[in-house]
């Protein structure tokens, strides 16, 4: 049974999690990014779409549970754009970027890449991004297409010619030995793709240095625009871009090679034991 900290009762106007406290806010996140709501059908949707409306006018059928208003909200909200209503495409919902981009990532990692598959990886890599962020974007005061494909073009520019350039200057190095240039090789993504992100949002959004964003009160009240508060929010968000692949493109990278080191081991190991025939 769903306990009141799980399901606390409804309201469109507070989140569900507690947004003060980082467990909050991780709770959230992961409610965002459930995959489970990619299975979601037509008729589910519409049925949560309908409680919603029903909740909105006050006629909620008796018997309905605070789970179920929050279920049919995380649904609706997983798949509906809300500025436009429209149904967002599934590779590019929030839910979907886990489990469309991890086969990207695994492209990223593979091994003794060409230049042609390296620029393959990173222009798929940053397709995806720009399509995820153009599909969840806030449609309230639409963005000229025109800054949405510079940052587009700016993101793939820079993630290929530094996963280039690095890959370049790795292999001439002299310095190194073989085993040394595969282990740096697996790094290469990471630069790329976090310097890909940097730009993507600094192209993207640039206009609010000189315009500012909207500022609230503690009422959610405006209370006027300011230039500090959008480079402050724009740093924070460029720091976040840059951070948030290094889990992935650089951890799993350590992992597999201290297996491949361990299974090498292993192997020696068995060897200078293993008795003549």
């Amino acid at each position: 049974m769903a306990t009141q900290q799980e399901y606390p009762p409804f309201s469109l106007d507070k989140p569900r999690f507690d947004q003060s406290t980082f467990s909050g806010r991780l709770k959230h996140f992961l409610n965002v990014i459930d995959p489970r709501t990619l299975l979601t059908t037509q008729s589910q949707l519409e049925a949560a779409i309908k409680l919603l409306d029903d909740y909105k006018a006050g006629t909620v059928p008796p018997g309905v549970s605070d789970a179920q208003l929050w279920e049919a909200l995380k649904i609706k909200q997983s798949i509906i754009h809300p500025d436009t209503g429209k149904k967002i495409f599934m590779p590019f919902r929030m839910s979907g970027f886990v489990p469309f981009g991890s086969p990207i990532v695994v492209g990223l990692l593979l091994p003794n890449q060409s230049f042609g598959q390296m620029i393959f990886w990173q222009w798929l890599n940053q397709s995806h991004n720009a399509c995820v962020n153009y599909a969840n974007r806030n449609a309230s005061k639409e963005t000229p297409m025109s800054r949405f494909f510079m940052g587009y073009f700016g993101a793939v520019t820079s993630a290929v010619s530094i996963a280039i350039g690095l890959s370049v200057l790795v292999k001439r190095a002299k310095n190194f030995s073989p085993a040394t240039k595969m282990l740096i090789q697996k790094f290469v993504p990471f630069p790329a793709v976090a310097t890909a992100s940097t730009c993507n949002v600094l192209l993207m959004r640039n206009y609010e240095l000189s315009e500012g964003i909207e500022v609230f009160d503690k009422n959610k009240q405006t209370v006027g625009t300011s230039r500090i508060a959008a480079k402050q929010a724009l740093f924070e968000t460029a720091v976040t871009r840059a951070v948030l692949p290094a889990p992935v493109l650089i951890l799993v990278p350590i992992v597999l090679s201290v297996l491949n080191k361990l299974s090498e081991i292993q192997q020696l190991h068995g060897h200078s034991f293993q008795l003549p025939s």
